[in-house]
């Protein structure tokens, strides 16, 4: 057990938090005022005294926090000895004035001690008081009458406390049996009463519990660790981290303190440096991430007045501005606080990997061959002067990267070709050495060369960069790269920070190439192998987010980095050229596919006007797709998929033919003998009732989808159905399909759109169109809030009712949309100025809105609403959602069928978009 030294030996001006001797002496004299030995109104004016002498010290803490919002340790250790002084006198004023004992026998003996979080002495404002009453023997009713009266007066001063009452014998056996119980112990130490009890606990812990159960103490919290890594999301980036027990986070720390003094009888962790497991530099490194991280979850208590250990957006905005953080060009004051707080998660995992690879080489020569093997060990191999040995490549000498810092990117490169893990004592070496990388290395063909080749590398490139990473050397050797090292975008779309992504997407395309991921991306599984540069497109993934938090356009600024990096990466000027595009450009598919309509020939146009080429288009789709599957978990859906594969699909057609393939009438009449032969002896529907629908319809809408509605307008004029609504699940598209046949009336989308959101879905797609007989047949695929189809049937039927009571107007749509839940509900913590941008080249027919807003349950409600009494007819719209932010994409016409050109028409309707994505009544509601 550790043996820390005491929280009074090194916290400053300790009386101006707790003045034991004053707090004790009116104490004193509140018991010797008292009139008589049964009187119980003592009790109050003791406890009186004790809450303000808390709350005095709770009231200076929080104010040196204030005055050094850095001082984690120094904060901790302060609320720590706080903690300890109250315990003191607590215990003092029980056993001199409550049950005060003269000569005590063996078995009234107690010692108080600290564990946990208590006991090393690192206590955030509401942490709980961990405390271990020991005995030495069975208790004594004068050791049960003691604790009774500690615990109660603590409770009365509203401390949350978690307590243990044994004897020695049985602290030994249960510590044996539960490891939380032997980690709190570990740190176990003395707060107040008898020493000699202490004592032989701790003896008898080291002897008993700790020898010779070094490694299935390692074993079992390595797996403990895992399994809080996994409830915790298993990523140091998660966008909302958990500071205590998230990964990167301060059980991490812990976990290596504890390993380390379980194996080692450590009594601090600086002695973990003697031993080896750390350099006097990552032991530093080490204290200065436990400091801040511990200064972050101090102020997140101090602010929310709770034990909270979640970093959330609202509170990071919070932490960021009590921490001192400011806004920079390009990089707000919170972007910068939680890049500086990834920065910090990294390093603890970098440390974790060298600490915990370290003890497993220490296991391995420990342990003793036997049998046929006994004296056996397989022989080291050389590779380029490495040392490979047990899967492990390894530095030869510790001038190796002096002698020539090129083999910096080397090691990483070879790791990656041959398979191999780097050995840590070589991951410390690059990591010192890496200020060896100068201009000169950066611009050595050798050096870069080695680059591109472990960029593109056949194996497993993400691993091999994200060790680079870790080590320092990828942002020292692409600084341009180190500039986004943990730094995040303050947003509840991506879940990652760009490095993290950047070496994600790179990872992705890997998997692509090798076929990992056919059935999700079966073009891009195809047309990887034919593209005219397979280095271009790694570079070009590497290079498309290098710019973010520089200000302006991070794909403008992006291609201009890579104009200048392609050259020194070694590419010619034709590779040069193409990841320069792909870098300006890696948004405009994702952008087109999402927002546009793709049956509108229009789209295509513009598509293909910027591409130019196949072998763009190729390099393109699949740079867009794993930089949207990169962003995070559920990003990449089928309905994204889907859209990509039919902008793609078409613009290839057009690409390769150079020109329309048919005519509008030509693309009618074959889409009609298509349809035709897949309703086969329903075929003549197309005529019967396919005429009633314009070519608009027959361009705009899939096969599928025409036979499906042919039949349901069928079915609904046989059993003279005025409101027809069929829903089925689209496992294609990766939504449910709703499709809407009814008499057309003006706000006839509104009211749909309004149900469909009341019975709990989203739509994502939408296209209106009005036959010549004044019925509307209207298609929506919708889906859950966790971005899923409805598939159950009370969810079909929920949906069927919600559209049918909109068109009805059997509720009041507003009130009710105004009250269904965010299904981000987070997203308050954001501000999203909305906007309304127009564009009447973007389509033949049609006037394009393109409206961005903060997400709410009532937006596509209420836009759609404001269209309507614009007079304004939608014929589709398209909806996007990126975290907090909602992008909805309008097709429309005035009422005689025109585009919106008149300069003061747009400013009206812009105005009352603007007043709808706005609407100040929603905002009360939400804040309410």
């Amino acid at each position: 057990m550790t043996d820390w030294s005491q929280p009074s030996r090194r916290v400053p001006r300790q009386r101006a938090i707790f003045n034991r001797r004053a707090v004790m002496g009116v104490i004193g004299e509140l018991v010797d005022a008292q009139e008589s030995a049964t009187g119980d109104d003592v009790r109050p004016r003791i406890l009186k005294t004790l809450q303000e002498a808390v709350d005095q010290g709770r009231a200076e803490l929080e104010q040196r926090l204030k005055d050094k919002p850095s001082a984690g340790h120094e904060i901790t250790l302060g609320y720590a000895f706080l903690t300890d002084q109250l315990i003191r006198v607590i215990h003092d004023h029980v056993t001199t004035n409550v049950f005060p004992a003269g000569n005590r026998t063996t078995a009234e003996r107690l010692a108080v001690l600290a564990v946990g979080g208590y006991g090393r002495a690192e206590m955030a404002p509401h942490s709980d008081v961990d405390i271990a009453f020991i005995t030495p023997m069975k208790r004594s009713p004068w050791c049960e009458q003691v604790i009774e009266a500690m615990l109660y007066l603590i409770w009365d001063l509203g401390l949350k406390v978690g307590h243990s009452s044994r004897t020695i014998a049985d602290t030994m056996r249960m510590a044996k049996e539960d490891l939380t119980i032997r980690t709190a112990l570990l740190e176990g130490r003395i707060v107040w009463g008898d020493h000699d009890v202490y004592d032989e606990l701790r003896q008898k812990f080291w002897a008993e519990v700790v020898r010779g159960n070094e490694r299935k103490f390692l074993t079992e919290k390595l797996e403990e660790r895992n399994q809080r890594h996994t409830r915790m999301g298993n990523s140091r980036y998660v966008v909302e981290p958990n500071v205590k027990e998230g990964k990167g986070g301060l059980r991490d720390l812990q976990t290596l303190y504890w390993i380390g003094k379980f194996m080692h009888r450590a009594d601090t962790a600086a002695q973990l440096v003697e031993m080896g497991l750390f350099t006097p530099a990552e032991y530093r490194s080490f204290r200065r991430a436990e400091g801040f991280l511990l200064a972050v979850r101090s102020h997140m208590h101090v602010i929310t007045n709770r034990a909270e250990d979640r970093l959330t957006f609202d509170l990071q905005r919070q932490v960021a501005e009590r921490m001192n953080f400011a806004d920079r060009p390009g990089k707000s004051a919170v972007e910068r606080f939680m890049q500086y707080y990834f920065m910090q998660a990294k390093r603890v995992g970098s440390l974790t990997g060298v600490f915990l690879s370290h003890l497993d080489d220490e296991f391995a020569k420990k342990r003793a061959r036997s049998g046929f093997f006994a004296g056996w060990s397989a022989k080291p191999r050389t590779l380029k002067g490495y040392v490979v040995t047990g899967g492990r490549i390894k530095a030869p000498r510790d001038r190796w990267f002096a002698d020539d810092p090129v083999r910096l990117i080397e090691l990483f490169q070879l790791a990656e070709a041959e398979g191999l893990e780097i050995h840590p004592e070589t991951m410390r070496q690059a990591g010192r050495d890496t200020k060896l990388i100068d201009k000169s290395i950066r611009h050595d063909p050798r050096a870069n060369a080695l680059f591109l080749d472990l960029l593109g590398g056949r194996n497993d490139p993400e691993t091999a960069l994200r060790w680079m990473n870790e080590a320092g050397v990828f942002g020292r050797f692409v600084p341009d790269f180190g500039r986004v090292n943990a730094q995040m975008q303050f947003d509840m779309y991506h879940h990652y920070t760009v490095d993290e992504h950047t070496i994600r997407a790179i990872g992705l395309l890997s998997q692509i190439e090798r076929g990992l991921l056919e059935d999700d991306h079966p073009r891009g599984t195809k047309q990887v192998h034919r593209i005219a540069s397979r280095r271009a497109l790694y570079v070009a993934v590497l290079l498309h987010d290098i710019a973010k938090g520089r200000g302006g356009d991070h794909s403008v600024l992006g291609a201009d980095v890579a104009k200048r990096l392609c050259p020194r990466f070694g590419l010619n000027e034709k590779e040069t050229a193409l990841v320069q595009w792909l870098v300006l450009q890696h948004l405009l598919m994702s952008s087109t596919a999402q927002k546009r309509d793709l049956t509108d020939p229009k789209t295509i146009e513009d598509f293909v006007a910027e591409v130019k080429t196949v072998d763009r288009l190729r390099n393109l789709a699949i740079l867009t797709a794993v930089d949207i599957r990169a962003v995070g978990p559920g990003t990449w859906n089928s309905w994204k998929g889907q859209l990509l594969g039919e902008l793609y699909d078409a613009a290839q057609e057009r690409l390769r033919l150079g020109h329309k393939r048919k005519g509008r009438s030509a693309q009618v009449n074959a889409k009609k003998s298509v349809v035709s032969e897949t309703l086969a002896e329903n075929g003549a529907l197309v005529d019967d009732i396919g005429g009633l629908l314009g070519d608009a319809y027959w361009i705009a809408e899939p096969v599928d989808i025409i036979a499906k509605n042919l039949i349901q307008y069928q079915e609904a004029r046989r059993i003279e159905e005025d409101l027809s609504i069929h829903c089925e699940v689209d496992e294609e598209r990766g939504a449910t399909l709703v499709s809407v046949i009814a008499a057309d009336h003006p706000g006839l989308f509104y009211r749909i759109a309004g149900g469909i959101h009341l019975a709990g879905a989203n739509i994502i797609d939408a296209r209106i169109h009005t036959a010549m007989n004044g019925y509307a047949i209207d298609n929506f695929l919708v889906q859950d809030l966790h971005d899923q189809p409805l598939r159950e049937e009370s969810q079909i039927v929920r949906l069927k009712q919600g559209i049918k009571d909109a068109l009805l107007a059997n509720v009041e749509l507003v009130p009710k949309l105004a009250a269904r839940p965010l299904s981000h509900s987070r997203a308050k913590a954001f501000e999203v100025a909305p906007s309304v941008n127009f564009d009447n080249s973007a389509s033949n027919h049609f006037t394009v809105i393109e409206v961005t807003a903060r997400d709410r349950p009532a937006l596509l409600n209420r836009l759609a609403h404001a269209l309507y009494k614009a007079n304004l007819i939608v014929q589709s719209a398209h909806i996007t959602a990126y975290g907090e932010t909602a992008g909805d994409t309008f097709y429309v016409t005035d009422l005689m069928g025109s585009k919106v050109t008149t300069p003061t028409r747009l400013a009206e309707i812009e105005a009352d978009l603007l007043a709808a994505a706005s609407d100040k009544r929603q905002r009360e509601h939400e804040e309410a």
